[in-house]
């Protein structure tokens, strides 16, 4: 592990990013470029006494958790995240199917969907990210942890997952995760990831094992979503579905349903949120 060069790297990409680059309000006048230490501590969920370490070449080897997190709250790019690596002394993620790292990019667009409900998923479901108007819309995925943080296996294992929807439409949307996850299975029959899930899957809920039984396959582009929030209501959207170069990730948008009343809806969802924030 280089610590000098990992301190040094980490303050110069820090003092480059200004605090509205990833999602928080300028504050009061700051003395020094980019964001402080302990805003990105609080980004990366970790301590500041934590990263001050790290910036001042004395804290201990990160895990490659710690490193992902870095590397997202920090933009990087691929290079520079594989970068981030191997000055800790550990090999650089896989760029493939399994690569997790959410690019700048897509974290910048992101951004700039303030007012629209958006996340990047893996292939398999996984939410990597989201945007404040996500989180308001279908709850804090950053806080569920192992296969929770899955759209299926939350879905089939815990019930609690379909209070956001009609019932009447619980088994069209069952279906379709099952159908989309047959696709991941046939194009990636030598991963072993996939295959555990899958089996995962087909043990803990009699459901999807029925569903996979039928053999269905359809890979999910655009679909139309109905959710029941609990303080605006019924939100008739549109999720459009953009997927990156390589298929690993896929960037979900909700956009009003034409011919509804999700836009007005989607505009006081966006109120709540900010009166939420407004004491802190």
């Amino acid at each position: 592990m280089n610590r000098p060069e990992l301190a040094d790297f980490l303050r110069r990409h820090r003092e480059q990013l200004t605090p509205a680059e990833v999602g928080l309000p300028p504050g009061v006048r700051r003395r020094t470029p980019g964001l402080r230490r302990d805003e990105v501590a609080l980004l990366t969920g970790m301590s500041t006494d934590y990263y001050t370490r790290l910036e001042q070449a004395r804290g201990p080897r990160p895990s490659t958790q710690v490193l992902t997190a870095l590397a997202r709250v920090l933009r990087l790019s691929d290079d520079e995240r594989d970068h981030l690596f191997h000055l800790c002394g550990h090999p650089s993620p896989d760029r493939e199917l399994r690569d997790k790292h959410v690019g700048p990019g897509l974290l910048h667009m992101l951004d700039k969907l303030d007012d629209t409900p958006a996340a990047v998923i893996t292939e398999l479901g996984e939410v990597l990210v989201q945007n404040r108007m996500h989180t308001l819309l279908a709850g804090d995925h950053g806080a569920q942890r192992g296969l929770d943080r899955y759209y299926a296996w939350r879905w089939f294992t815990d019930p609690a997952a379909r209070a956001l929807f009609p019932e009447e439409d619980w088994d069209r949307l069952a279906r379709s995760h099952v159908a989309d996850l047959r696709a991941v299975a046939a194009r990636r029959a030598d991963d072993p990831e996939v295959a555990a899930y899958i089996a995962e899957l087909r043990g803990s809920s009699a459901e999807f094992e029925e569903l996979w039984n039928e053999h269905e396959v359809a890979v999910r582009v655009t679909d139309v979503k109905r959710f029941r929030h609990p303080e605006v209501g019924l939100i008739d959207t549109v999720c459009e579905v953009l997927v990156t170069r390589n298929a690993a990730q896929r960037l979900l948008v909700y956009l009003p349903r034409p011919g509804t009343d999700a836009a007005e809806k989607m505009a006081l969802l966006r109120v709540i949120g900010s009166q939420r924030l407004s004491p802190a």
